[in-house]
């Protein structure tokens, strides 16, 4: 299996990916509203491929907390279902995390399970809330959350 970067020409094929992965009302999450008209961090965002097929695929999108603090809101991150079970998720949050740590970001956070994600050094942020309907216990991050409170905004 290949780690790449994603290619603007990865566009379609991902979003098929995470179609099929995810529930049809995906987009209307509210941390779809937090990506609405910022662009991936570029950099960050993988796709697994083996054969040239795509097998997984994990984006990384810059986010405000409380006005103030810049962090990374990891997500969405899909398995192809043929290929979950595998260890693709993990190879691919591991090495997005590792290009993230990499490249100087401080704090990364996502929207999910504590028992999955705390493998990877994410914890509870009982100070940062994410946009509702959003669980406040499924917002977890990792690195630096010292100090770090309020609610998660767009970057500007």
């Amino acid at each position: 299996m290949e780690l790449l970067r994603e290619r603007p020409d990865d566009l379609w094929e991902v979003e098929a990916l995470y179609d099929l992965c995810f529930a049809p009302g995906r987009t209307a999450l509210s941390s779809y509203r937090l990506r609405d008209g910022v662009p991936p961090a570029r950099d960050l965002c993988l796709c697994a491929r083996e054969d040239g097929a795509l097998a997984g695929a994990i984006r990384f999108w810059p986010v405000r907390v409380g006005g103030r603090w810049d962090a990374m809101l990891l997500g969405p991150i899909a398995v192809h279902p043929t290929r979950q079970g595998e260890g693709v998720g993990a190879v691919l949050i591991q090495s997005g995390l590792d290009r993230a740590r990499a490249a100087g970001i401080a704090r990364v956070l996502l929207v999910g399970d504590a028992p999955y994600y705390g493998r990877f050094g994410f914890a509870r942020l009982p100070d940062v809330t994410m946009p509702p309907p959003t669980d406040p216990h499924r917002v977890l991050g990792c690195w630096d959350w010292e100090g770090v409170a309020g609610t998660v905004e767009r970057a500007a």
